[in-house]
């Protein structure tokens, strides 16, 4: 058996296949012994990789993009969410939202925890027509603070995670106005990635791991979370198991979870996102970042 580490930028319920696939054994029949941690803070992912404690990071493909040509290659290989598990809290209920009503408004958006929430919202906004320049951003603070401070009364709009959206929509502090995690549109929310161009030797390793993941991704979609409540349940205690197995269900049905493989249309539409946020110059293209070896057993899936 083979250990295989992921320093992880999170604990999320869009990276339950990773956590099925050690739960069913999935890893394991690929000869991996696969376990994670979450440092903080997250950019400690980096010094993982770089020190070998882990074999790959696990986290938002903006990072490699931004370093790409300035010191360090990260290469992503794998993907496990293809959507932002994120919604927009607002006071107003959903049917009297309007896009077109932003300019001007206040909107509260982690950005203690990486770019990635601010990056994709603002690509939100624009493709609704919205110049993200009219919009009042409140932006570098956590999610709990901010979430606080909003159901205090402070600005009009909050983006949190879309769990902790339905748990404050159902404690009455708002109403969810825009559901990313479904109405978003794809992107490789979250990958995996590593330090430095993959050889022969890690790139077995990898491509092991990404068939054990596809397996996990399989399984989900063939098994209503209902049917797992006990394992959502332990795996993410701080949430209701009604509220647990209700998501699940939504992220099976909307594409949270599909392949191992970094879709090139969605990537093309986050490098949009993530050069619109200044990190990189020009949107960059698929095979100069990402190492599809890994995925390809999953091109006809």
């Amino acid at each position: 058996m083979q250990n295989f580490h992921v320093s992880a930028t999170g604990h999320s319920l869009n990276y339950l296949p990773e956590y099925v696939a050690v739960w069913k054994g999935f890893f394991a029949e690929e000869g991996l012994e696969v376990s994670a941690s979450v440092p903080a803070p997250w950019d400690l992912v980096l010094s993982d990789i770089a020190g070998g404690k882990a074999q790959a990071a696990l986290g938002g493909i903006w990072v490699p993009s931004m370093f790409l040509g300035r010191g360090q290659r990260y290469v992503p290989f794998a993907q496990v969410a293809a959507r932002a598990p994120l919604a927009i809290v607002g006071r107003e209920k959903p049917e009297d939202f309007s896009w077109q009503s932003m300019p001007g408004k206040v909107m509260s958006m982690k950005g203690s925890n990486g770019a990635s929430v601010g990056l994709f919202v603002k690509l939100v906004l624009r493709e609704n027509g919205v110049d993200p320049a009219t919009v009042r951003f409140v932006q570098d603070l956590d999610g709990k603070m901010l979430t606080d401070l909003f159901t205090g009364g402070m600005g009009d709009y909050l983006v949190i995670d879309y769990p902790s959206a339905l748990t404050l929509e159902a404690a009455g502090g708002g109403y969810i106005v825009a559901p990313l995690a479904t109405e978003g549109g794809n992107i490789p929310w979250s990958v995996y990635y590593t330090l430095g161009e993959i050889d022969e030797a890690r790139l077995e390793v990898y491509t092991r791991f990404a068939r054990a993941l596809g397996r996990g991704m399989k399984w989900i979609q063939a098994n209503d979370a209902e049917t797992f409540r006990d394992f959502l349940t332990k795996t993410f205690p701080k949430f209701s198991p009604d509220l647990l197995v209700s998501l699940a269900n939504v992220y099976r049905a909307n594409g949270m979870w599909t392949t191992p493989r970094i879709d090139p249309q969605a990537y093309a539409r986050w490098q949009t996102g993530i050069a619109g946020g200044y990190l990189t110059e020009a949107a960059i293209p698929y095979a100069d970042l990402i190492d599809e070896r890994p995925t390809l057993q999953f091109l006809t899936v």
